[in-house]
């Protein structure tokens, strides 16, 4: 961790704290930014944002599954997720329908379109480990301390 200096030029730790540098916080979010970007031009010939793409790797591996299953799978709130599940199913790529059993309920599945989506995707994830300048090991370490870091189980499952 830096140190800073006072007005007269005296080191001190008082604001060493408030350091970009010596934030956890800023090195996750400058990454997360990063690979995200690196997404985009991988999505944008799919028509899909990365959200939108991170809602339907969830369908495709859990649905149908409910609103409140896919944002808590996600991470995301009913506010976030919503329009997104609304822009999706405009596309034609997922369905909502209401549960039979529980009307409150909503199920999210994939279309037809949804699944042939899934089949151009699946150069995505290779194509952006291609570009980070991790080993195989490091992307490993850090995929398990991420999970380790919410608090998700040592295989990522929460």
């Amino acid at each position: 961790m830096k140190d800073t200096k006072d007005r007269a030029g005296a080191c001190t730790d008082r604001y060493s704290a408030l350091l970009l540098e010596n934030q956890l916080c800023f090195p996750l979010y400058a990454a997360s930014r990063e690979v995200i970007r690196l997404h985009r031009p991988l999505l944008d010939p799919m028509g899909i944002t990365y959200t939108q793409y991170v809602t339907m790797m969830a369908v495709w591996q859990e649905g149908p599954l409910s609103v409140k299953d896919l944002g808590r799978s996600l991470r995301l709130d009913s506010g976030t997720l919503t329009p997104v599940l609304k822009s999706l199913e405009a596309r034609g790529l997922v369905n909502r329908r209401r549960c039979v059993d529980d009307e409150r309920v909503c199920l999210v599945s994939a279309t037809e379109a949804g699944m042939e989506l899934r089949e151009k995707a699946l150069g995505v994830p290779d194509a952006v480990r291609n570009c980070l300048r991790l080993e195989s090991s490091e992307l490993s370490e850090l995929y398990r301390l991420l999970h380790k870091l919410l608090g998700d189980g040592e295989d990522g499952d929460r």
